[in-house]
């Protein structure tokens, strides 16, 4: 299989992408080369390779959804000092405002 240069303009059109004429042909050159190899490939005989282990119909297995305890040795607020409706307050990074001034 090879590409056309309609088809790249085709395509290019699609994507939105500005193609100059010069640089259809490269690409129509680049595709039609990449199709190459991948004709190559599917000639490959891969009857006499063993299937990779892990990877089947069944797909990944996943792990049981179970929560941890975090390993704290404190409360929340022995690390966050300032809290609001269960949020932590910081000061500002730009001028590093005390949290308990108005409008933090």
């Amino acid at each position: 299989m090879s590409v056309t240069r309609e088809d790249v303009l085709h395509v290019a059109e699609l994507a939105r992408l500005g193609v100059d004429s010069a640089r259809a042909d490269e690409l129509t050159k680049e595709l039609s080369a990449i199709l190459s190899h991948m004709e190559v490939l599917s000639h490959v005989d891969t009857a006499t390779v063993p299937t990779t282990s892990g990877v089947g119909t069944g797909g990944t297995p996943l792990r049981a959804d179970v929560g941890i305890t975090p390993l704290m040795s404190g409360t929340l607020a022995s690390i966050a000092p300032v809290m609001r409706d269960g949020f932590f307050i910081v000061p500002r990074l730009a001028s590093h405002e005390d949290s308990t001034e108005s409008g933090a």
